[in-house]
C-alpha cells in the first residue's frame, strides 16, 4: 500500500524534511499547498511534486491525499489541524504542535473521537541513537533515572522582522528549541510537578532565551536552558544512581551515544540516522497509517499534551503570552 502525502507550507522545514520521502517505501509526496501559488509551484519543481493547491481547504478536500504534513508557522496549527481531521486526513504536525495547552487538547480530543490519526513530528524521538537510549534506561543500564539535563542554543542574527522574533508566527526559544529539550526530559521522567523559569524577552515580548527547572516528586530534576542569541553545546544527559548516558552535541538528532556505567569504561554506540534524519518520523506515520491506527506509541498524543502544558507553564513564567494565529484556510 502506498500512502500519499500532502504538504501544507512550503516553508524551509518543509524544505529540509521532504527529500527523506525517498528513503521511506510506501510513502509518496503527491501534493502540496501554499497560499503563494508562486511559492508552491517553486517547491513542486524542487521536489518533484506532481499537485499544487493554492491555499489550504484544496489540499484538505484533495480525495488522493492520505496525510497531511503541516509545517506552517505554529500559530496556523490549531486550525489547520481541526479542519483535517474533520475531512478524515491523516496529520503530522510540525513542533511545536500548537502554542497554547487549549489548542493541543482540542486537536488530540478530535483526533480520538473520530478515530484518525495525529502525530507531532517530534523526530528526536524517532532516531536509532534515542531509540537505544530508551530500551537502555528500560532495561536499568544506569539504575534509576534521577535527573536530565538539556541545552540547545544558536546564535542567532537574523533580521528583527524574521519569524524568529514574531509573536504573530509563533517565533521565539520556547517554540522551536524550548520543545525539544522539554519534549526530551518528559519522555524520560513524564509530566513534573514542579515548574520554574526565567528567561528574556524582546520588547515585542517574543522570548529570547530561558532557563528551566523541572521537579518530580523524590527529588527528580531536570535542568534545561535554550537560546536564540548565545551558541549552546546541544547536548544532553540522562543520569541515574548507576551511571549515565551521554548525548553528544546536537542531541536532537544523534547518531550516537555514550553509557558510562559505573565502575566501567565508557561504552559509545554510534547508531546514524537515515538520510537527514526526518526518514524515520515518516515512516512511523506511513506504517501507523496503513495499519489503521491512530496514534504512535514512541510519539502518543498524551506526551504531546504534556509537552505543552509545561511550554505554556514557562511562558506563563517568563511573562510571554503565546498569540494563536488566525484560521485561515
Amino acid at each position: 500500500m502506498t500512502v500519499k502525502w500532502g504538504v501544507i507550507g512550503p516553508g524551509r522545514i518543509a524544505d529540509s524534511v521532504v527529500p527523506d520521502f525517498a528513503h521511506v517505501p510506501g510513502a509518496e509526496p503527491v501534493a502540496v499547498a501554499s497560499r503563494s501559488a508562486e511559492r508552491g509551484e517553486a517547491f513542486a519543481r524542487r521536489h518533484g511534486i506532481g499537485r499544487v493547491h493554492t491555499g489550504y481547504r484544496a489540499i484538505i478536500e484533495d480525495p488522493d491525499v492520505d496525510v497531511l504534513y503541516i509545517a506552517t508557522p505554529h500559530p496556523q496549527h490549531r486550525a489547520i489541524s481541526l479542519a483535517a481531521l474533520d475531512a478524515g486526513k491523516a496529520i503530522m504536525v510540525e513542533k511545536a504542535f500548537t502554542v497554547s495547552s487549549v489548542a493541543t487538547r482540542e486537536i488530540a480530543t478530535v483526533a480520538r473521537n473520530r478515530g484518525v490519526f495525529a502525530m507531532e513530528a517530534m523526530w528526536t524521538r524517532f532516531f536509532p541513537a534515542i531509540i537505544r537510549l530508551r530500551e537502555l534506561v528500560a532495561e536499568g543500564a544506569i539504575g534509576e533515572v534521577r535527573s536530565v539535563q538539556a541545552d540547545l542554543g544558536v546564535r542567532n542574527r537574523t533580521p528583527v522582522e524574521d519569524r524568529f522574533y514574531s509573536a504573530e508566527l509563533g517565533g521565539g526559544a520556547l517554540f522551536d528549541l524550548g520543545v525539544y529539550v522539554v519534549s526530551f526530559a518528559q519522555m524520560l521522567l513524564g509530566s513534573p510537578s514542579v515548574i520554574s523559569a526565567t528567561g528574556a524577552l524582546t520588547p515585542s515580548g517574543v522570548d529570547i532565551e530561558e532557563s528551566i527547572l523541572l521537579g518530580w516528586p523524590g527529588g527528580r530534576s531536570a535542568a534545561l536552558q535554550v537560546s536564540l542569541q548565545c551558541a549552546m553545546p546541544g547536548s544532553a544527559r540522562v543520569i541515574g544512581t548507576e551511571g549515565w548516558i551521554e548525548v553528544p552535541p546536537r542531541f536532537h538528532h544523534p547518531d550516537r551515544i555514550v553509557v558510562h556505567r559505573y565502575g566501567a569504561d565508557p561504552e559509545e554506540i554510534v547508531l546514524p540516522g537515515t538520510g537527514r534524519g526526518y526518514a524515520h518520523e515518516i515512516d512511523e506515520v506511513t506504517r501507523r497509517v496503513a495499519a489503521g491506527e491512530t496514534e504512535s506509541p514512541v510519539m502518543p498524543l498524551a506526551d504531546t499534551v504534556a509537552v505543552q502544558d509545561i511550554m505554556a507553564a514557562v511562558a506563563d513564567r517568563i511573562g510571554m503570552v503565546p498569540e494563536e494565529g488566525p484560521a485561515v484556510l
